[in-house]
């Protein structure tokens, strides 16, 4: 069996609240490779649960997708998607389809299709930009369980991709046709917990898929419309948020991404203002 992968991402001081992290803490949370990022590694040391985490590590993540995810994977008619920007500005959103909408190409592929949507692309525009991606699918009706897959992904036109994978059926119902898939390269597959997932049921519902009649589609049900995009007078210009002045370190390789972290060898003030 291949080892469980590791992340080790850059920690940002700000991002951090201020935690009993010794210069014993930062020695622990270097050690000996570890899955996980080093935000992880030390917030586990400050609270006492590394212990606890290396356990989940050791029996809950999988560098693939197991028989019983690949089933799980197949089930499901809801997919959470989180992205985010080369400047590490994050994004959530929501995809669903018939079960089995979501393809394993293989126990270390799987692909969900993009069908029509509002034309904005958040998501598919931060993936062009910084390839990580992290997946969770809920079942809330039966087993009250979660699977995370987080992993790098890529756009592929869905011309494309039925060239690259002729044995997989696209859905072509009414509006369900995909424009393009999103395949993603699993890193990690592991468990969330159900103690807090709450049961729901499901009822028979028709839904409008592949509608433009703003009604059907939601319309304006937060009323967004017509009230300014930015408060007057706010420092903030419209549609240009402000951007953090550090590189994101998720979609760098390996080397130049070492270059940007911080050093846990230093001072505590240094990672943790007091």
């Amino acid at each position: 069996m291949r080892p469980v992968p590791t992340r080790r991402r850059g920690i940002s001081a700000a991002a951090l609240p201020p935690l009993p992290i010794t210069r014993e803490v930062q020695v622990e949370a270097s050690g000996a490779a570890r899955p996980g990022s080093t935000g992880e590694h030390l917030l586990q040391c400050a609270f006492g649960s590394q212990q606890r985490a290396d356990r989940f590590y050791a029996e809950q993540l999988r560098d693939r997708l197991l028989p019983r995810m690949i089933e799980f994977i197949t089930r499901m008619d809801m997919l959470f998607v989180a992205t985010s920007d080369t400047h590490g500005e994050c994004d959530a959103s929501l995809r669903a389809g018939p079960p089995g909408f979501i393809r394993v190409l293989d126990d270390r592929t799987l692909a969900y299709p993009e069908y029509r949507g509002n034309g904005v692309h958040a998501s598919l525009g931060n993936i062009s930009g910084n390839a990580h991606v992290g997946l969770l699918m809920v079942d809330f009706v039966s087993d009250q369980i979660g699977l995370h897959v987080n992993g790098t992904a890529r756009i592929v036109e869905d011309a494309t991709f039925r060239i690259e994978y002729p044995d997989v059926h696209g859905d072509q119902a009414p509006g369900r046709r995909a424009e393009r898939w999103v395949v993603v390269g699993v890193e990690e597959a592991y468990i969330h917990c159900r103690k807090h997932i709450p049961r729901m049921e499901r009822v028979s519902q028709r839904r409008e898929w592949g509608t433009d009649d703003p009604a059907r589609k939601g319309g304006d049900y937060f009323r967004a419309k017509g009230t300014p995009p930015v408060v007057p007078g706010s420092e903030r210009r419209a549609y240009t948020p402000r951007r953090r002045r550090f590189p994101s370190t998720t979609h760098l390789s390996g080397g130049s991404a070492r270059a940007l972290r911080p050093r846990l060898a230093g001072p505590v003030r240094r990672i943790l203002p007091s």
